[in-house]
């Protein structure tokens, strides 16, 4: 957590935002859909960038653009328009006057300053606390490839975002997806990735075979998926770097659902071998396996809790599909999901405070989320098909698929706040399902 002083009125404003996620009050499972709050976003005055010269001055405007996109797109800031400025920089060294900030109701102030150099890009910025007449950031800079201005871009998002909220970063990622095109009965479904604000998109599979559930590497640099290339579900590994794709022929029957571990050394996934499906854990070094559960019922959808100690999976072993956690090296399995309807898809916290889900009531799907032990269940969505939800790296931002209904139904990905607030869509071209956030980016 990136530590920095600033107002009691900002304060004030992220503890009104923030507080039901750290209430220790055990409250009754709540069945409804949190989708506003009261908070009124941060203004924000972001001047035009100061520019070395007139050769930096496009990279200045993407950049700025793409750090304005990123804070609105949280619903915590708000950027007043240029034209309602009183002052302009010309200097990012030089004294600010807090007062031409606080006429226009500004709260915080961004000034940035870029240079491009050949082929590299710097960019310098600070951040005031109007209000407190203080100074956040100091002379903060990066420099990187040009080619590269978006990732400077987002790291710099990052810090203001961290620097205000206290929250941990999470621009600065990529997404893994399926890309769907077609129609409903003849979809092809393809694996792809791309920046967390749906830029770059790259595709890594052709259309010939459908594949399901992409999860990255603790390190962002390798993707875990299952396809149907042998007309079988199957677990494939692919390195991002080499574009190496690794099988798992040792393995019987039908593999699915992989995960990897928080190490990154092994992969938890479902194995249906003589009409049993049950959850191991692979060695990737060694290329042994563990069985971890053992029931006639179906145990798939397994997730790590952050310090690997720990597994939450989906079981019907209770008679209907619910949420069950067992120790990662074996032993007793406990069911933590008690409301009404059936849970799928738990996925736990990279803070391990929660685990998130899907919920399947009344007709309804939702994304929802509950402590570790089950309790303070809160849904976050509803619709026809909410599935799928994976988390950003700070634990505080949610991203799932949502499906319309009728013959001409298909799926999008959408974001939405822990706290139930800010739900967005993804701008795509094409429809898209799974999704998987990356780790922070190297």
């Amino acid at each position: 957590m990136i530590m920095c002083k600033f107002s009691p009125l900002i304060v004030a404003i992220f503890l009104v935002v923030y507080k039901p996620l750290y209430s220790e009050q055990v409250v009754p499972e709540i069945d409804i859909e949190v989708t506003d709050g009261v908070v009124d976003p941060i203004p924000v005055a972001m001047p035009k960038f100061v520019i070395e010269n007139y050769s930096s001055s496009s990279v200045a405007r993407e950049i700025g653009q793409i750090i304005r996109d990123n804070l609105i797109q949280t619903a915590l800031f708000r950027i007043i328009p240029d034209d309602a400025y009183i002052s302009n920089l010309t200097s990012i060294d030089a004294p600010v006057r807090f007062a031409d900030w606080r006429a226009i109701n500004s709260d915080l102030l961004i000034a940035g300053y870029v240079e491009v150099n050949g082929n590299m890009t710097t960019i310098k910025f600070r951040l005031w606390d109007v209000v407190g007449q203080n100074e956040i950031f100091k002379g903060v800079q990066f420099t990187g490839p040009t080619s590269s201005l978006r990732r400077i871009a987002h790291k710099v998002s990052d810090l203001i975002y961290s620097g205000i909220t206290g929250e941990g970063p999470y621009f600065d990622t990529r997404i893994a997806f399926i890309s769907e095109r077609g129609a409903k009965n003849d979809r092809t479904k393809r694996l792809a990735v791309m920046d967390q604000d749906g830029a770059n998109l790259t595709f890594l599979t052709d259309a010939k075979s459908i594949v399901l559930a992409p999860r990255f590497s603790p390190d962002a640099k390798k993707i875990l998926y299952t396809s149907y290339e042998t007309g079988r579900p199957r677990v494939y590994l692919l390195n991002l770097i080499s574009k190496e794709v690794r099988t798992f022929p040792d393995l019987p029957g039908m593999t699915f659902a992989p995960r990897f571990s928080p190490d990154g050394d092994s992969v938890i996934l479902s194995i249906t071998d003589k009409g049993n499906t049950d959850i191991y854990i692979v060695d990737l070094d060694r290329n042994t396996k563990q069985r971890l559960t053992k029931n006639k019922a179906i145990d798939t959808a397994p997730s790590f809790s952050p310090d690997g100690k720990s597994v939450v999976f989906e079981s019907d072993r209770g008679g209907s599909q619910q949420i069950y956690v067992v120790p990662s090296k074996g032993g007793k399995v406990r069911r933590i999901s008690f409301g009404k309807g059936r849970y799928g898809t738990p996925v736990w916290s990279p803070r391990g405070d929660m685990v998130a889900f899907t919920k399947m009531h009344q007709g309804n799907f939702h994304i929802g989320v509950m402590r570790q032990d089950g309790s303070q269940e809160r849904l976050l969505t509803k619709a026809f098909i909410d599935e799928g939800p994976t988390w950003a790296p700070n634990g505080r931002v949610l991203m799932f698929f949502r499906e319309t209904a009728g013959v001409n139904g298909a799926p999008a990905l959408y974001t939405v706040e822990v706290t139930g607030r800010n739900l967005k869509k993804i701008a795509l071209s094409s429809f898209a399902s799974d999704p998987s956030w990356s780790p922070l980016l190297d």
